[in-house]
């Protein structure tokens, strides 16, 4: 069995990842149609891909042959699309983030779950293998107690006319709610959630409305402290993109497996068993680093396979609306942060 999908936004990451990634290689879907404002856009991409294509979501969601739709429009559209898509009996998979605002994660996730529809968002991250490996070893124990991390994503993004990510009434931020929030993410799949943040966000390049660095503390419910930095103002060669986890027996940090990218590799430091205090503070003998690299899986193909399981089998999403939701939360604590000055509490 599969399920049939229709893509609500055909440019930008849909055509450049997500469909050719993920919808067309997987074993439990299959494009159907696509939609965009734009209609060379719409019918480029239909061609492309030999589906049907429509010059805005009514079609899509008035189809028969679609049962679960893909959400890549503009931020700005995510909620009217999202609860279209409700209302409509589409299982919706939305890209982050799940709306402009909280409330309007919030109606999302009801509409959602009054229409008995099941609502995903679009945090692939969390299938990187290396990011998965990761986890499993902090669940084995192998890093101790955890007590610090970073994530780390940046890129170039120079003025563009109409690109909505520069404009906070459009994209609900700059750096920090376009890629900040995949940062957050990744982090909590290690230390849990969130439970107080500090921030700085500001322009230090760019000259458009949102911000194009964002750095913010995150204070987990361990207690254990995380650092993101989103920053749209470095050059794409120059980016580490680096992701890093330290605890009490080692540490695990890896390059170019925050972005967009499935491929990569961990290096580990570990202590296999008890160390006193070394006043001489030896670094590089008695625990080399280790690198592991875990067979790479297609982050897009992977959610999406997992999505379209989950819709067969009637089991929950791999990463439900409620996720995005509280994403949000997050992210909204920490422009709150940033405008005040002060750290924020999530309750």
């Amino acid at each position: 069995m599969i399920v049939q999908w229709g893509v609500i936004g055909a440019g930008g990451i849909a055509d450049r990842r997500t469909i050719p990634e993920g919808l067309i290689p997987a074993a439990n879907a299959e494009l159907a149609a696509v939609c965009d404002t734009q209609p060379d856009r719409a019918a480029a991409v239909a061609a492309k891909y030999c589906v049907e294509p429509f010059e805005s979501c009514d079609g899509i969601l008035a189809s028969d042959d679609v049962q679960a739709v893909y959400i890549a429009s503009p931020t700005q559209f995510h909620r009217d699309h999202a609860i279209a898509a409700a209302r409509a009996g589409k299982h919706v998979l939305c890209e982050k983030p799940l709306a402009l605002t909280v409330t309007q994660c919030e109606e999302v996730v009801q509409a959602c779950a009054d229409a008995g529809v099941k609502l995903g968002v679009n945090f692939m991250m969390r299938f990187h293998a290396c990011h998965r490996r990761l986890a499993d070893m902090v669940a084995q124990g192998e890093l101790g107690t955890l007590v610090f991390g970073r994530a780390e994503l940046t890129c170039w993004y120079p003025p563009i006319p109409g690109a909505f990510r520069q404009d906070p009434a459009l994209g609900g931020g700059g750096a920090l709610a376009d890629m900040g929030n995949h940062c957050i993410d990744v982090l909590e799949m290690y230390f849990g959630r969130t439970v107080e943040v500090s921030a700085k966000i500001g322009n230090l390049v760019q000259d458009y409305a949102s911000e194009d660095t964002a750095v913010c503390m995150l204070r987990f419910e361990s207690g254990a402290v995380g650092v993101i930095d989103a920053l749209f103002n470095v050059p794409d060669a120059a980016a580490r993109n680096a992701l890093e986890v330290y605890g009490s027996k080692g540490s695990v940090v890896s390059f170019g497996t925050i972005g967009q990218d499935s491929g990569g590799e961990l290096r580990a430091v570990l202590e296999r068993g008890d160390k006193a205090y070394d006043a001489s503070q030896v670094r590089d003998t008695a625990s080399p680093e280790e690198t592991i690299r875990p067979e790479p899986v297609n982050i897009y193909r992977a959610h999406i396979e997992a999505f379209s399981h989950a819709i067969l089998a009637n089991t929950p999403p791999p990463i439900p609306g409620e996720a995005g939701l509280w994403n949000h939360r997050v992210v909204e604590a920490c422009y709150e942060a940033a405008r005040t000055g002060a750290a924020v509490p999530l309750t």
